[in-house]
C-alpha cells in the first residue's frame, strides 16, 4: 500500500501539466524566433548587397568586372577589374590555411589523444588568449615586428607584403581550428578506440585511421570556419598588406585585398550612390559568394564522407 501511495504522490497535477505545456510552447516560440532572426538577417544582408551592386553593374559591365586586371575606381577614367583584389585575398587566405590546417590538426590530435590534463590546462588557455587579442594588434605585430624580421633572410620582401600577413592570419585562425577539431575528436566513441587497440593498432595509428575519419565532419567544419575567417579578415591585411590594388603572383609584394579596399573606401568621403561607393557593395558581394562557396563545398564534402563511412 505504501508503494502505491508513493506512486500516487508523484502523479503530476493538472496545474503542473499546464505549466509544463506553457513553458514548452514558449520555448519553441523563442527558439523559432531565434532561428528566424538568423534567416532574416542573412536575407537582409544579401538584399542590401544585391540591390546596391545592381546599380554598380548597371554602369560597369560584368564581363569587364570579371576579366579586367586593373582596379582604379578613383582615377579620371576608372577601371573596375576585380582580379587584383581577388588574387590578393586568395593569396593571404591560402598562406594562412597552409599554416593553420596542418598545425591545427596536429595540435587537435595531440590535445585529444596524447596530452596529459596538466598540459591541456596550459595549452588551451594560451590558444584562447590568441582569440582574445584584437585584430589591429595582430596587424601592427605583422607590420612592425615580423616584417623586419623576415626581411633579414627573405630577399625582396617589401615593407607591405602578403606573406607576413598571411602567416599572422594563420596564427589567428589556429585557435578556431584546434578547438572545433578537438571537440569533434573527443566526440568519437571510446569503443572505436578500444576496438582499434584490440586489433593491435598503436595510439598514432588509432588517431590517424580511426579518430580523424570518425571526426571528419567536425574537422571539416573547423577548416571551413578557418577559411571563412581568413577570407573575411580585415585589419591585419589593411595594416600590413598595403592598400594599393596590385595584380601579383609574388606574395613578397604588397597588395590590397577585398576587405582592405572596403575599409579604405569606407573611411573616405564618398558621395552616396556614386560609382565608387557602389563598388564597395560589388566587392562585398564577391566576398559573400566566396564564403558561401566554401561553406557549400564543405557541406557536400561532409555528406560525401558520411556516405562512405
Amino acid at each position: 500500500m505504501s508503494v502505491v501511495a508513493d506512486k500516487e504522490r508523484f502523479i503530476p497535477s493538472q496545474a503542473y501539466r499546464t505549466r509544463r505545456r506553457t513553458v514548452d510552447a514558449v520555448t519553441r516560440v523563442l527558439l523559432f524566433l531565434a532561428a528566424g532572426a538568423s534567416v532574416l538577417i542573412t536575407t537582409g544582408i544579401v538584399y542590401i548587397l544585391v540591390t546596391e551592386s545592381w546599380g554598380f553593374f548597371s554602369q560597369v559591365s560584368i564581363w569587364d568586372f570579371l576579366t579586367d586586371t586593373q582596379w582604379t575606381p578613383m582615377f579620371e577614367n576608372p577601371r573596375f577589374g576585380i582580379w587584383p583584389l581577388l588574387t590578393a585575398t586568395l593569396w593571404a587566405a591560402g598562406i594562412a590555411l597552409i599554416i593553420a590546417i596542418p598545425l591545427g590538426t596536429v595540435l587537435a590530435v595531440y590535445l585529444s589523444e596524447f596530452a596529459r590534463p596538466s598540459v591541456k590546462e596550459v595549452v588551451k588557455p594560451c590558444l584562447e588568449m590568441l582569440e582574445a587579442v584584437p585584430t589591429i594588434v595582430y596587424g601592427y605585430f605583422a607590420l612592425l615586428l615580423l616584417t623586419p624580421f623576415f626581411q633579414t633572410f627573405i630577399p625582396g620582401l617589401g615593407g607591405f607584403n602578403l606573406l607576413v600577413p598571411g602567416i599572422v592570419l594563420g596564427i589567428m585562425i589556429l585557435p578556431y581550428i584546434v578547438s572545433v577539431s578537438e571537440d569533434a575528436m573527443r566526440a568519437v566513441p571510446s569503443s572505436m578506440r578500444e576496438g582499434a587497440y584490440a586489433l593491435g593498432m598503436s595510439r598514432v595509428q588509432t588517431a590517424i585511421r580511426v579518430v580523424i575519419p570518425g571526426a571528419f565532419s567536425g574537422i571539416t567544419a573547423a577548416y571551413i570556419l578557418g577559411m571563412s575567417r581568413a577570407v573575411g579578415e580585415t585589419m591585419v591585411l589593411a595594416v600590413a598588406a598595403g592598400q594599393n590594388p596590385n595584380l601579383t603572383a609574388d606574395p613578397r609584394e604588397g597588395a590590397a585585398t577585398i576587405t582592405a579596399y572596403i575599409v579604405q573606401m569606407s573611411m573616405g568621403d564618398l558621395p552616396h550612390g556614386s560609382l565608387a561607393y557602389q563598388s564597395i557593395f560589388a566587392v562585398g558581394l564577391v566576398l559573400f559568394i566566396i564564403t558561401f562557396a566554401f561553406n557549400f563545398f564543405g557541406h557536400l564534402l561532409r555528406q560525401r564522407f558520411r556516405e562512405i563511412y
